[in-house]
């Protein structure tokens, strides 16, 4: 299917066509072919030629509707690695760099910027545009069209030279799932004298073990509701395992972690015996998004000084310096590499948490998909 990417609400480049997999009205979760033209390249942005996109958690509430219905074809997809194959005259990477895109394309442009990106927290900006399914606020129209595709055109700051120590697959995941974890370690100064907790050893969870163990924490708690990832947990850096369906074992962890990072989005998710773990001045730390409403009674927050709060993905400038910390210390995502034109399969392994733990999706060049093996309407 071809399809213009904006319903004519801004210039095209026709000269282009990109082609992916794009969720569509209806579809059930399942992903479909779907081409359409970019914007124009402008000065300060890049063409990428993707060669991998890791599968998130995100893409997979986006697709099958869990955040909402879906109106419109739009490619999922924001842990990207490619090759810059064109470039604007103001750009930052030159032809040949190998780049990451995460979750973020385009924040303030101009003269005007906004209080958020002057204080280095771009994350947080009002004109941001997330990498897929988002209107551009930069006055040049369109919507944004994610990863799992042959070729994107992003700003050239919101793509990352990724070190030679890195393979482009293990790059990918540290995109969403990476800086994800990373930055609420950092913000919270996680280190000697934390004792961190980690719910949820999975695609988030296994990254947040090793950058723990990498920051040397003083005790690194894995939190999961069965043994099946125990001996894993500890290979990923945990110091010590609790298995939330044994109630002894929540008791004896009472008032003992000082920074816990949850990353599950489960509906069974017991949060007052999450609390009860929690010591006095500390701080839960929610990363992944449930979608329903949570419910806790107040009592542990108020008689402790327990703070729950969110974190929200990373800066630029965590984003470089994730990066070199993950080079300096070996830190790697443990990924499952599948082919771009098994996305579909890859996704529904996703959803079913199948994978350990991370699934990158990797394009062969002979078989990218083109517009020319796509049906035109």
């Amino acid at each position: 299917m071809f399809s213009s990417q904006q319903g004519g609400l801004s210039e095209e480049d026709k000269s282009a066509t990109f082609t992916g997999w794009a969720a569509v009205p209806g579809g059930n979760g399942v992903l479909e072919k779907w081409s359409y033209h970019p914007r124009p390249l402008v000065a300060a942005e890049i063409e990428i030629e993707i060669t991998h996109c890791g599968i998130c958690g995100s893409d997979i509430h986006f697709t099958t509707e869990g955040w909402g219905p879906i109106t419109r074809p739009a490619i999922p997809g924001h842990e990207i690695v490619g090759t810059v194959v064109k470039r604007g005259e103001e750009a930052t990477h030159q032809i040949g760099d190998r780049v990451g895109v995460g979750c973020l394309v385009a924040c303030c442009r101009g003269p005007q910027v906004c209080e958020w990106c002057k204080r280095g927290e771009d994350q947080f900006c009002n004109n941001k545009t997330v990498t897929f399914n988002a209107p551009f606020k930069d006055g040049r129209g369109g919507i944004s069209e994610g990863g799992f595709a042959d070729r994107i055109r992003v700003y050239s700051d919101y793509a990352f030279k990724i070190p030679k120590e890195i393979s482009s697959a293990e790059a990918a995941s540290f995109f969403c799932a990476g800086i994800t974890t990373y930055t609420p370690l950092k913000r919270y100064k996680a280190g000697p004298n934390t004792r961190l907790g980690v719910i949820g050893i999975g695609g988030l969870g296994h990254i947040a073990l090793q950058w723990a163990a990498a920051m040397g924490c003083r005790e690194i708690v894995a939190i999961s509701g069965r043994d099946n990832k125990k001996d894993e947990a500890f290979k990923l850096g945990a110091t010590k395992f609790i298995n939330t369906s044994d109630k002894g074992q929540i008791k004896e962890a009472a008032r003992s972690i000082d920074l816990c990072l949850c990353t599950n989005a489960s509906h069974n998710n017991n949060w007052e015996e999450y609390l009860s773990m929690m010591a006095p001045l500390s701080q839960l730390v929610l990363l992944a998004l449930p979608e329903s409403p949570i419910s806790f009674v107040g009592s542990h927050l108020v008689s402790q000084d327990v703070a729950i709060v969110g974190s929200h993905l990373g800066s630029k400038g965590d984003i470089e310096e994730m990066l070199e910390f993950a080079a300096k210390h070996n830190i790697r995502p443990w990924i499952e590499k599948r082919p771009f034109e098994d996305c579909n399969e890859a996704c529904k392994d996703v959803h079913a948490g199948k994978p350990r733990y991370r699934i990158v999706l990797e394009m062969n060049p002979s078989a990218a998909p083109s517009a020319a093996a796509s049906s035109s309407s």
